[in-house]
């Protein structure tokens, strides 16, 4: 699928956050320069070699999705935007709309980032069965996070990023225990909630926190 694409300037998008309780929806945009990236070079000391044969990103551990990010924040092959949508907005607009609003916010972040480069965004491969309202060709794809490499890439720039936002509520809120469980409703996030019910950052309008 990626080889079909190769000689435009293609994007991958994915999110991270959309069931949890608490804190936000991020979503990644990414695009790869050089069409033969993670290929590295013959002697390159680069870690793109580790990107060749990726795995679904859901089965990689943090410290492995750690190691990615950093090989992507370090290469120059690499772009991408963040969009982040607030607790509070999803509430207001409801799950859906709100991640459809953080790609949007992670494609215009990106752009900012690549017009200084004349680079012009030709087309969209979104993961899952989403259409957001931006007027550039798009393809959803039903589980592309384990299909698609551009697709992988923005999965695990999505999910570290929002990571490292829960561990700082973490240290804001501790008695949460964001730093385990992220803000999805696990059974110690459960019960952390029994004892002192939702903080400033939970999502009001989902079950159990609604009720």
């Amino acid at each position: 699928m990626d080889c079909k694409y190769q000689k435009r300037i293609i994007v991958g998008i994915d999110e991270s956050g959309r069931g949890p309780l608490a804190g936000p929806v991020v979503a990644a945009a990414v695009l790869v320069k050089n069409p033969k990236f993670p290929r590295p070079s013959a002697g390159a000391a680069s870690g793109a070699g580790k990107l060749e044969n990726l795995k679904d990103s859901k089965k990689l551990t943090p410290k492995k999705k750690e190691e990615i990010y950093k090989i992507l924040k370090s290469s120059p092959q690499v772009e991408w935007g963040i969009g982040k949508v607030s607790e509070k907005v999803i509430d207001r607009i409801n799950i859906l709309q709100a991640t459809k609003l953080a790609m949007v916010r992670a494609i215009r972040n990106l752009n900012l980032k690549i017009k200084n480069e004349k680079l012009k965004i030709d087309f969209l491969l979104i993961d899952g069965n989403l259409k957001i309202d931006l007027d550039i060709p798009q393809k959803s794809v039903i589980r592309g996070d384990e299909k698609v490499f551009l697709i992988k890439l923005a999965s695990i720039a999505a999910k570290v990023t929002r990571d490292r936002t829960m561990l700082r509520y973490h240290k804001k809120y501790p008695e949460y225990h964001f730093d385990r469980h992220k803000g999805y409703g696990t059974k110690l996030h459960l019960k952390i909630l029994k004892k002192y019910g939702p903080s400033v950052i939970h999502r009001l309008t989902f079950h159990p926190i609604k009720n």
